[in-house]
């Protein structure tokens, strides 16, 4: 591991990253960029050393995001980047399905992932076996499968989904009945919002779980002019209180659009830091739910795998080969 005592904090480093932190200084303390700011510029040389890209999505630390990410977005966004980018090397800063995917869509680039324990709840909620089960079940239903997920479960479905297209592909589908697998909270909302039957798993994320419909009342209460913004996967008790619902690249949209006074977004905390640089004229209120698995990553261990070209992620080509075709057609329903 990189070690803290090796990288100083020089006037060249803080002449170096000092536009970075103009950005950023509306959400990191003065007192912490001295921490950050050695690995951010020795981050930011070593990668265009190495011809690699790094993949931020949206819950990453404002110092990764803002410091050092080239790609930053949605699971979506990711996804469709990864496949563009003639880079060599791809260090996803997200969690490990997030690599994945980068490396089903670019499978002649080294993917890097700066901790392999970054996992997720909802990944880990079901398998290959439990798909091919639930198609024992109910023949002929076509599969539906959040982009959340690992590569032999997306190697058992037929089309992959982000929350932001979920309802698009499953109407372009063409049958009175989809699985829709593995969140039950985004599988719920799509079917308030089609006359397609959707059968759901009961999966869920442990981040957008926590939230309550009566922690937005309270809120609320406190709050008389807040718009509340919300993740589909959240409880439907939470969503009957927001005043949008949408996937995360639509969450950001939609502050940057209606750029209201004072705004909570019911979603992973670092979100809200990430908009609030881009909208410095938007006061956010943080119900701060954080995911753990997000904040496994970290700019040492970003600059660690950098340095030493792994931990590398690899998927069996026969999986490979199956996962590929449902978030190609995903792609190409987006």
């Amino acid at each position: 591991m990189s070690n803290v005592a090796e990288l100083e904090y020089t006037p060249a480093v803080a002449a170096a990253t000092q536009p970075i932190y103009e950005r950023v200084k509306s959400v990191i303390p003065e007192f912490e960029w001295p921490v950050h700011a050695p690995y951010v510029d020795a981050i930011n040389k070593l990668k265009a050393e190495r011809n690699a890209v790094i993949l931020a999505h949206n819950y990453m630390t404002p110092e990764i995001f803002h410091g050092v990410a080239d790609i930053v977005g949605d699971s979506l966004a990711l996804a469709r980047k990864a496949a563009e980018t003639d880079a060599d090397v791809i260090v996803l800063a997200g969690v490990h399905f997030m690599a994945e995917t980068a490396k089903l869509l670019s499978p002649e680039k080294t993917v890097l992932m700066p901790d392999m324990a970054a996992g997720c709840s909802l990944a880990s909620s079901i398998t290959a076996a439990d798909v091919r089960l639930l198609r024992e079940k109910y023949p002929g239903v076509p599969v539906v499968t959040y982009v959340n997920t690992s590569a032999d479960v997306k190697a058992e479905s037929d089309v992959c989904i982000t929350s932001g297209n979920a309802v698009k592909i499953v109407e372009s589908l063409g049958t009175d009945k989809v699985i829709c697998l593995p969140d039950q909270y985004l599988a719920r909302y799509i079917a308030s919002q089609t006359d397609v039957e959707v059968i759901y798993w009961e999966g869920s994320c442990e981040v957008h779980e926590r939230f309550t419909g009566a922690e937005l009342r309270d809120y609320r209460k406190q709050f008389k002019d807040i718009v509340i913004v919300a993740h589909p996967e959240c409880p439907q008790d939470v969503l009957k209180e927001a005043d949008f619902v949408g996937s995360t690249a639509n969450m950001v949209n939609y502050v940057g659009e209606a750029q209201p006074e004072r705004v909570l977004l019911v979603t992973e905390c670092s979100m809200s830091d990430n908009v609030a640089v881009e909208h410095p004229n938007v006061e956010f209120i943080r119900p701060c739910n954080l995911c753990p698995h997000m904040k496994l990553i970290t700019l040492p261990k970003i600059l660690d795998a950098l340095t030493k070209m792994e931990p590398r992620v690899e998927v069996d080509p026969e999986v490979a080969a199956r996962a590929r075709v449902t978030v190609e057609r995903m792609l190409a329903y987006s």
